[in-house]
């Protein structure tokens, strides 16, 4: 041991290895740490495998992980084996020592250096192209089960006559093997090259020859093998026509053979394919021959043919026989492009009848009541009344409803209703005290529907109600109101054990409640707190003594995601919408098979075509899936997922489908049919709106059927902007129930409209069968207006309301003080040969802080209207009355202009307050028949502060629930409780 530092009397410093203890110390830290990282990667396995086992879909899981394990080892081992093979070879056939060269003899000390070690380098090299190769083909796990259980389409392609299944299941994976083959030649061809130079069978820059006999045996063997699958590449090349997209004036990614591609393209596949196999038949030659000089001279004329036949000749095709008379070369190509297109996005039953876009009935009676058989005209806007709901139906900070409230068809006694509905989920931002425990285990879930109208609104221009409060009631009838799953719940809860959660509120106080589902994962199982603490990252499950016997964890719970993890292979629509369902709230989810390989139909990208107005500011109503291109699409499964419970179905929609066959048998067990839809689930179901956009977009070009019209473009239409806002983006369709004019009585349908490309007038109206389990369901009608004639558009209609001297003047009353003017959605309806307008106009603001229904703005052959209510925008546009009777009002509901005396109290500061109420209230209903909105909003606020006083006050005095459970001037309960202004409904 040498001494460091001073002299004899000095310090003696000892170095040497470490301690015993140390290095105890230290192994014992390797271990914990290789075990931390390899139960870090247990936890993220085992959580993910309890989560399918919770839904009773394991067996995707295992599905998809041995797939995934099978690919990996499989390509991973075949990888290694070609590259480890081709190295050892190289070395096998190294020339001796003795032959050297002085270049050679410089690399002497770098083989010396891996000579020890060469067996682990084989070793490691082999292992890491084997890793890199099997990660990349585990990847290919859904182009595999596509393989192996695809189903024939039963439609062949026009020019190869091959089954569609060819293109969309067996091409795919064709390709897949022959970009691995490529991969695995240029590795082998890399590792074996530097294996030869290393010892001494190529040289670079030593006289003599430049490679040994074995060396270039070797090499051409695997150049050979390269231009082999050339060869074969060049021939799926002619198969992969059928499916290329291109640039084409007709249209956007063009999909298909043109003229250039059946008579340039194709041949020079098959000569250069010829070419290949004879060059790769040289290059294998070499094994006896022991030259270059063929192989090299074939491969160089391979690639100068790939130069002149596959890139010159098609050019000079193109420029001098196609665009001299492009139209009538192009034209037969252009057919199979249409047929094909409109049977891959199911358009090609669409109807196009001619509309006039005028009325024909001159009786203004007879032309009034036609309306009301026509449509019922929705006024309350989904899209606008969600602080409405909010404001009104809240109830507490926690709870909130989604930006975009949805449209069903709710009623009794066999007559349904455009409903409004929206559910009162979990709001975590609105929680006053955040903590671990109140996040996930007191605060965990929703509470109740709550519903409207589409139709009518009362006297103040609120909603009226058809399932309300808290706990919901009304005309739903009973249900299980609590909400665990929903599109606002974006976290986990743990639920079931010794911790009560927040069930709701009422005047009494917190009721409590403890989960009884059987919804989410068992967390008694010790490995399984420890593998949850791991990957959510959260230790206190650990060692919580808030969890224990029959807690379980809940995550993963919007609908979306749910439907997503169970269903990998689906491409999920961007709204679920929720639904009353033998007594349950079910969210229901459209899902989508999807391909880009069906032959000569046009390619569109999903994220574009269904992005508009509503997705461009709403992050709930998320786009449909990615920004990934397709050329086929069905809606062939119907989703579920229990509110409660969390339970996801998947129902057969489509029962031809051959994409959603190929799954069904690679997943087998996991799609119900479609006769396991209840009637009462049937009865929710509708026309979902992402594929429908998809269509609408496709229907721009593709509503004409013969070549010449597509190509010359004279049809060419767009979807217009929305005219309610700014925003610039397409206007979103609308769920509306009416009837077109060769129908007998309204449906509930899903409606859009079209101008031409680069103007604003109408060019046609769209309009598809939305209610599922009806023989016309899916059916798509265009009503397409002549071109000789213009009819106003979306645009040119709210242009007319902006400009109109009278319905200015009054917007501009209405935007008085603070309030703010929200355009509802502009509804188009088909009336005896013109087209009906109606617009819902809202007021924010006079101390109000939500969107009431102030004005409807109606048009119809030019005549505008700007009224109240929809009855006398309606009367006034036609000069006459309907003679439908108005709905009858209930009962227990004032009619607007009458008020209920206050009752009797015995706390005079109550009573003051509620006096103060009635008089704040008087106050604003006069300023508002005046048109005095600065008057109306002091009134309005007024009336909030008595109000206030009168609930504290009786808060103060002990009375149950305050002002709460007081009757207001008119009797109606306001939002949070404290009355309200009005409470009589009209009929829109």
């Amino acid at each position: 041991m040498p001494d460091r530092g001073g002299g004899p009397t000095g310090p003696r410093i000892r170095v040497g290895r470490p301690s015993r203890r140390v290095r105890t110390l230290l192994m014992t830290l390797g271990v914990l740490a290789v075990l931390g990282m390899a139960f870090t990667m247990f936890a993220g396995f085992w959580t993910d495998w309890l989560w399918y086992r919770s839904v009773d879909y394991s067996s995707v899981f295992t599905t998809t992980l041995w797939t995934k394990i099978g690919l990996f080892f499989v390509f991973g081992l075949l990888m290694a084996v070609a590259v480890g093979f081709n190295i050892w070879l190289a070395h096998r056939l190294r020339p001796p020592l003795s032959a050297m060269s002085m270049e050679q003899q410089s690399l002497d000390r770098y083989r010396m250096g891996i000579a020890p070690y060469k067996k682990w380098l084989l070793l490691g090299i082999t292992a890491l192209v084997g890793l890199i190769a099997g990660a990349s083909a585990s990847g290919q796990w859904r182009t595999w089960l596509m393989w192996v259980n695809g189903v024939p389409f039963g439609q062949k392609d026009p020019q190869f006559q091959l089954d569609v299944a060819f293109y969309a299941f067996d091409l795919p994976w064709y390709r897949f093997l022959l970009g691995f083959g490529f991969a695995a030649a240029i590795l082998s061809l890399i590792a074996a090259a530097l294996t030869h130079y290393l010892y001494g069978g190529l040289r670079v820059t030593s006289p003599g020859a430049r490679a040994t006999a074995a060396a270039t045996g070797h090499l051409s063997v695997l150049i050979g093998f390269f231009v082999a699958l050339k060869a074969v590449a060049y021939w799926l090349d002619r198969y992969g026509l059928a499916v290329k997209s291109s640039d084409f004036k007709a249209t956007d990614n063009w999909t298909g053979l043109r003229y250039v591609d059946a008579n340039a393209y194709l041949p020079a596949k098959t000569i250069l394919f010829c070419i290949a196999v004879i060059c790769a038949l040289l290059f294998f030659s070499t094994i006896w021959r022991r030259t270059w000089q063929l192989p090299l001279i074939g491969f160089g004329l391979m690639v100068l043919s790939a130069i002149l036949i596959g890139g010159l000749y098609p050019a000079i095709v193109q420029k001098f026989q196609v665009q001299p008379n492009e139209q009538a070369k192009e034209a037969p190509y252009v057919e199979k492009n249409l047929t094909a297109t409109r049977e891959a996005y199911g358009i090609d039953g669409t109807q196009v009848t001619e509309y006039s876009g005028t009325a024909n009935t001159k009786d203004a009676s007879k032309l009034r009541d036609e309306v009301d058989a026509t449509a019922s005209i929705r006024i309350m806007d989904p899209n606008i009344i969600s602080p409405t709901f909010q404001q009104l139906q809240q109830m507490r900070k926690y709870y909130a409803f989604p930006t975009n409230l949805d449209v069903d068809r709710y009623g009794e006694d066999g007559k349904e209703q455009d409903t409004v509905i929206g559910l009162r989920e979990l709001n975590y931002a609105g929680i006053d005290k955040k903590n671990w425990i109140n996040n996930h285990f007191r605060y965990t879930h929703g509470y109740g529907v709550v519903a409207a109208e589409g139709t009518s609104v009362d006297s103040e221009g609120r909603p009226v109600f058809t399932e309300s409060d808290l706990p919901s009631k009304g005309k739903l009838g009973s249900y299980e109101q609590r909400i665990y799953y929903g599109e606002k719940t974006n976290t986990y809860s743990i639920v079931g054990g010794p911790q009560k959660e927040i069930d709701y509120s009422d005047d009494s106080g917190e009721k409590t409640y403890s989960y009884e589902g059987k919804g989410g994962v068992d967390l008694e199982n010790p490995i399984n707190r420890a593998a949850y603490a791991v990957a959510l990252n959260e230790p206190q499950i650990i060692y919580s003594g808030a969890i224990g016997d029959g807690s379980r964890i809940l995550y993963n719970r919007t609908p979306k995601e749910r439907v997503e993890a169970v269903a990998p292979w689906l491409t999920i629509d961007g709204d679920a919408y929720p639904a009353i369902v033998n007594h349950r709230i079910q969210w229901i989810v459209d899902a989508y098979t999807t391909t880009n390989g069906y032959p000569y139909a046009s390619r569109t990208t999903l994220g574009d075509t269904t992005a508009d107005s509503l997705t461009a500011t709403n992050d709930q109503r998320a786009v449909v899936a990615q920004q990934n291109q397709v050329n086929y699409i069905r809606n062939s499964v119907k989703a579920t997922v229990d509110a409660y419970t969390g339970e996801v179905k998947l129902y057969q929609w489509d029962t031809q489908d051959p994409v959603l066959k190929t799954w069904m048998k690679a997943f087998p067990g996991t799609v119900e049919p479609k006769s396991g839809i209840s009637d009462a689930l049937m009865a929710h179901l509708r026309y979902p709106q992402d594929l429908f956009k998809v269509q609408r977009e496709l229907l721009t070009r593709y509503h004409v059927k013969d070549a010449d019209t597509f190509l010359s473009g004279s049809e060419v239409w767009q979807v217009p902007d929305d005219p309610t806002n700014k925003s610039g983006d397409a206007v979103p369709p609308y769920y509306l129930s009416m009837k077109m004019p060769d129908q007998k009585e309204q449906a509930f349908s899903l409606t859009t409209t079209f101008t031409p490309n680069g103007r604003d007038n109408l060019s046609a109206f769209m309009a598809v069968d939305a209610e599922a389990g009806k023989s016309d369901y899916g059916k798509i009608r265009i009503l397409k207006l002549p071109t000789s004639t213009t009819v106003n558009g979306p645009k040119q209609v709210q242009s007319q309301f902006n400009s109109e001297q009278d319905i200015a003047e009054s917007i501009r009353l209405l935007r008085g003080g603070d309030s703010e003017v929200e355009y509802g959605n502009l509804l188009t309806v088909p009336l005896d040969g013109g087209l009906l307008y109606v617009e819902p106009v809202y007021v924010r603001g006079g101390g109000l802080q939500y969107p009431l229904l102030r004005k409807v703005l109606v048009s119809y052959g030019g005549n505008t209207a700007f009224e109240d209510t929809l009855d006398e925008a309606l009367n006034k546009v036609f000069g006459a009355e309907g003679s439908t009777p108005p709905p009858e009002e209930d009962a227990d509901e004032g009619d607007g202009d009458t008020t209920t005396p206050p009752p009797t109290n015995e706390n005079p500061t109550v009573q003051q307050a509620l006096n103060d109420a009635q008089k704040a209230f008087e106050a604003g209903q006069e300023a508002l028949k005046n048109g005095d909105w600065e008057a109306y909003g002091r009134a309005q606020q007024d009336l909030e502060a008595a109000l206030r006083r009168a609930e504290e006050a009786q808060s103060r005095a002990g009375g149950a629930g305050g002002a709460a459970g007081s009757p207001s001037p008119t009797g109606s309960p306001s939002p949070t409780g404290s009355p309200s202004p009005t409470g009589s409904p009209r009929s829109g």
